[in-house]
């Protein structure tokens, strides 16, 4: 007796993790909380290099996933490579929309529905959530975080960080991920402004921890953008923020002198010495 197929979902998440124990179980406890989303979704999780029990832990919701109407596959891989886990769930998704979700992001119940909607269009469309920094134990990264979220990246529209998502015509923009640090910029630099969307539905993406670990990340992410500078230098001016002038920066640094200082301390620590540009958990 012939089984029929099941139908190819509307939406795949694919979340690349690597040694993520201590945080994949509430970012699949919420993708899988989510509301119905429209023609039905997956879960990729792809655990490269981990030496924790990261893929054990994912593939402990399949009952769950069966119940909350997802499917759910994990791939382990044994080399440690955010763009080759995108790469190999990419490979293995079936959803005409993509949305890239890291292993310590938690989603609100709309997020994922939402996305969908947005990006039912036929034309390309690159969209992402709301971010929200939970509160740190950090003060030092209270500080920080507090006053990153004012700059003109954070405030503009799908900056992408922690998740972000394209439809079938947008997915064509770019071949496999390549082999560099930002992949989160360069798949939204492929887009115009005007082809960005943010819903307002909000996911939580929490920062390092601590004035070293802010230091690392923002080392990373500094070397991330200047990769694409020097491998795709067309992008960069796709970018489409807001200039922050000399007066609004004095204006923020008045309105909170304790972030400032923590701000221009992690930047001058981080342009005394460069670092290279090995994986580190991406809060910055």
């Amino acid at each position: 007796m012939l089984t029929a197929a099941r139908p190819a979902p509307a939406l795949s998440v694919i979340i690349p993790a690597s040694n993520e124990e201590g945080w994949i179980g509430r970012c699949l406890a919420a993708v899988l909380a989510s509301d119905p989303v429209p023609g039905g979704a997956e879960l990729i999780v792809v655990a490269n290099g981990c030496r924790d029990a990261t893929a054990e832990v994912a593939r402990g919701f399949a009952a769950p996933a069966r119940a909350a109407g997802w499917g759910l596959m994990v791939i382990e891989r044994a080399e440690g490579s955010k763009p080759g886990a995108l790469n190999a769930g990419d490979a293995a998704a079936h959803g005409a929309c993509r949305a890239y979700l890291d292993a310590d992001c938690v989603v609100t119940r709309g997020v994922m529905a939402a996305l969908v909607q947005v990006l039912t269009e036929d034309v390309p469309r690159y969209a992402g959530a709301t971010p929200v920094v939970p509160r740190a134990r950090s003060a030092l990264t209270r500080a920080y975080g507090r006053f990153w979220q004012r700059l003109p990246f954070a405030r503009s529209v799908a900056p992408g960080y922690g998740l972000f998502a394209v439809n079938a015509a947008g997915r064509t923009r770019w071949g496999d991920f390549p082999r560099i640090i930002s992949d989160d910029s360069f798949v939204r630099l492929q887009f115009l402004p005007e082809e960005r969307v943010q819903v307002p539905d909000r996911y939580d993406w929490p920062m390092a921890e601590g004035f070293a670990a802010l230091v690392k990340v923002r080392r990373r992410q500094d070397a991330g953008m200047a990769e694409i500078a020097a491998l795709h230098p067309g992008l960069l001016a796709r970018e489409g923020k807001a200039r922050l002038s000399l007066p609004g920066l004095a204006g923020l640094a008045l309105r909170d002198p304790v972030g400032f200082g923590v701000y221009v301390g992690v930047s001058l620590a981080v342009r005394r010495k460069r670092g290279g540009g090995e994986f580190t958990r991406g809060r910055s």
